[in-house]
């Protein structure tokens, strides 16, 4: 099966195609690195030829209100369309557990924006909505670093999965049938300040639960999977010993 990878040579996207080309598919890169390009279409139409399942996996290079809001949807609209033309029976996406509950933020509104572009659009889907990745922690702590040097962060729980679980998940998903929304999450729940306590010891860490996450306002349920969520088996604790 002809499978083409959105965002293909970035950290899920390799994995993906690892797996894949493993198991026997023609398991396709499509990003600029390969000559295609989602924003302007070019290439999209050529790599998409023959394809029977499209997963999209990119992230937008700039998390500006309104630059990651027409990544989102200029990229989100021309894969649909040429995947109509070229009859995809299937489009993957990654999303974000809790986006709609994190409305407000410009980040998540354009991932609203997309996963609204999927529903409403001609091909069957499936998005997963991922919690954030053990590997993204250190960027949190990075991103949370005020002039004083310390790092604010909010105490409020949540469930962080390894992006070689995200991997499997999406490809467990490309190769099944369209099976509309899903969550998936790491096996552990822990208070974000205690993540970047645990993956950056080296930060000053203070718990502020008015901090919320990039923008948007949380609570001990805005970023945890809920019942029925698929749960990898790789363990936080074990990715901080690494």
């Amino acid at each position: 099966m002809k499978i083409v990878i959105i965002g293909g040579t970035g950290q899920i996207g390799t994995k993906v195609i690892e797996r894949l080309t493993a198991q026997g598919h023609e398991a396709v890169a499509a990003s600029p690195q390969t000559g295609v390009n989602t924003l302007t279409g070019e290439g999209l139409s050529e790599a998409l030829a023959g394809a029977q399942v499209v997963v999209d996996v990119t992230n937008a290079p700039s998390w500006e209100t309104e630059a990651v809001l027409n990544f989102f949807t200029t990229s989100t609209r021309n894969q649909l369309a040429a995947e109509a033309e070229a009859g995809v029976r299937h489009h993957v996406a990654v999303s974000i557990v809790g986006s709609r509950k994190m409305a407000g933020s410009g980040y998540m509104d354009a991932k609203i924006a997309q996963e609204d572009l999927i529903i409403a659009g001609p091909i069957p889907y499936t998005i997963i909505h991922a919690t954030q990745f053990f590997e993204f922690v250190p960027w949190i702590a990075q991103a949370s670093t005020g002039e004083d040097g310390k790092v604010r962060v909010s105490p409020h729980l949540f469930q962080p999965i390894a992006a070689d679980d995200v991997a499997d998940a999406v490809v467990r998903a490309a190769l099944g049938e369209p099976a509309g929304a899903i969550e998936i999450a790491g096996p552990d729940k822990l208070g974000i300040d205690e993540a970047v306590r645990q993956a950056v010891p080296d930060a000053d860490v203070v718990s502020d639960p008015d901090a919320g996450y990039f923008g948007a306002d949380v609570d001990d349920t805005s970023l945890v999977a809920g019942e029925g969520a698929w749960i990898g088996k790789r363990r936080f604790a074990d990715f901080v010993a690494r």
